[in-house]
């Protein structure tokens, strides 16, 4: 699974559709995991509520939208966390089950399963004996 269109990527002028023309605010972190039975990804989103959060997956491609919304008003000390709004779009190289794909929330980490087909998952071929 590679990571096809970062927030850097939206801001060169390239074309791209009109649901996805938009300022991210920041860019959240995600770990991805590959098991041989699906796909992993944990994104750290501290303060995003699930109502807050929109997930699709389309054309082999998963996006990941929501926003943070400010913890105070004024200035801040110091601030570290990302507020506002966040996109991240992954092409998945794998062919995965849409229909059985979960999203989870705890603890301020996202967690999606990506269950991969039955015609992608090894499996173990078993030789006859004549």
């Amino acid at each position: 699974m590679n990571t096809t269109m970062s927030n850097a990527d939206k801001q060169t002028g390239d074309s791209v559709s009109p649901e996805q023309t938009y300022q991210s605010t920041y860019v959240p972190r995600f770990d991805i995991w590959e098991g041989e039975e699906e796909l992993l990804l944990y994104g750290d989103l501290p303060g995003v509520s699930v109502d807050d959060l929109d997930i699709r997956f389309e054309n082999r491609e998963l996006t990941i939208h929501g926003k943070v919304a400010a913890r105070h008003e004024g200035e801040f000390l110091m601030g570290e966390y990302g507020t506002g709004d966040f996109h991240r779009t992954f092409a998945v190289g794998e062919s995965i089950d849409a229909e059985k794909i979960s999203a989870e929330m705890k603890h301020g980490v996202l967690t999606l399963r990506l269950p991969k087909s039955e015609k992608v998952k090894p499996r173990r071929i078993k030789v006859q004996a004549n």
